[in-house]
């Protein structure tokens, strides 16, 4: 299976593994499955972190960048592929980074990680 974890599914994945679902938890780390972490995710948490909105350590990038390393996890890039999809889909959800997540996940034929609900009304697989 090939999954994009959301932001927050990324940022326990790496730091709180307790948060997730034990579904969640064992997709993760399971070697049949293909893991992706999206840029799309760190420009999300960048801007909670300069807002004050997300507490993390200084070296919060040098701890993702092992985590990722950790879970064999790779980087997927925003492609305008991905960007055009975007202007399609229904507004279900407001979260800009959500929605670029899904546009994502479909484009690239992935099953996103996540706990929000909303994103079950895209049509687009999320497992939690």
């Amino acid at each position: 299976m090939k999954l994009l974890a959301d932001t927050h599914a990324l940022l326990w994945a790496i730091g709180s593994p307790e948060k997730l679902s034990d579904c969640a938890r064992e997709t993760l780390v399971s070697p049949d499955n293909q893991v992706a972490f999206s840029t799309v995710s760190l420009w999300e948490i960048a801007i909670k972190v300069s807002l004050g909105r997300l507490e993390l350590d200084p070296g919060w990038r040098d701890a993702i960048e092992s985590g990722r390393r950790h879970l064999r996890a790779r980087w997927l890039l925003l492609e305008p592929g991905h960007c055009g999809l975007v202007a399609s889909l229904p507004w279900r959800h407001r979260d800009p980074f959500d929605r670029m997540l899904v546009a994502q996940a479909i484009t690239e034929g992935m099953t996103l990680l996540s706990r929000d609900q909303v994103l079950n009304e895209y049509a687009v697989d999320v497992l939690w």
